[in-house]
């Protein structure tokens, strides 16, 4: 199965304060680390929301619109399925992919982080199009997607504070990176 990998990192960070993706953490942006956590689990990587893919059919439609954005991307290129994460992502297990096949699936603790098939493409396009419910876990529920849990689960930021909570048990900087 080709996977590819998604950021979902289009939204407005209203919690947050500034634009979550280009907060540092340890040197890097947050979406420099959901960009490498996820790379190992998927064929290629892409960033959707900022340009390379847009929401579809419309920005401010949530991560579900990201998903449908990056899920039309998997089809066009020949993918079978798509591993989202978000752009606070700075960690994975290292078996993600596994423990998440066969799709679909998602992490209970985050349903964000999930795998979806491309075929989920029709079904989400309906959902966004009669925006009725544009929850990620209604959207696994329609398509029958499973709960996973795991031990571990990837930080979830939300503000500054959980940025300087994170930094502060890994021993990370929230600085501005380094000049190259």
């Amino acid at each position: 199965m080709r996977t590819l990998g998604a950021v979902l990192a289009g939204g407005r960070s209203r919690r947050f304060g500034s634009d979550k993706a280009l907060a540092v953490l340890g040197g890097q942006t947050l979406l420099d680390h959901a960009t490498a956590a996820l790379g190992p689990h998927c064929d290629a990587v892409v960033v959707v929301g900022r340009g390379e893919i847009a929401d579809w059919p419309r920005a401010d439609m949530g991560p579900l619109g990201g998903i449908a954005g990056a899920l039309i991307d998997a089809a066009e290129r020949g993918f079978d399925q798509l591993l989202t994460v978000p752009v606070d992502c700075v960690r994975l297990p290292p078996d993600l992919r596994a423990r998440l096949e066969p799709a679909p699936a998602f992490l209970g603790s985050q349903p964000v982080i999930g795998l979806w098939p491309v075929s989920a493409l029709a079904p989400l396009r309906a959902m966004l199009e009669d925006e009725s419910d544009l929850a990620v876990r209604a959207f696994a529920r329609r398509i029958g997607a499973r709960a996973v849990a795991i031990d571990l689960a990837p930080p979830n930021i939300n503000s500054t504070n959980d940025l300087a909570r994170l930094a502060g048990e890994a021993g990370w900087s929230t600085r501005e990176r380094p000049l190259p």
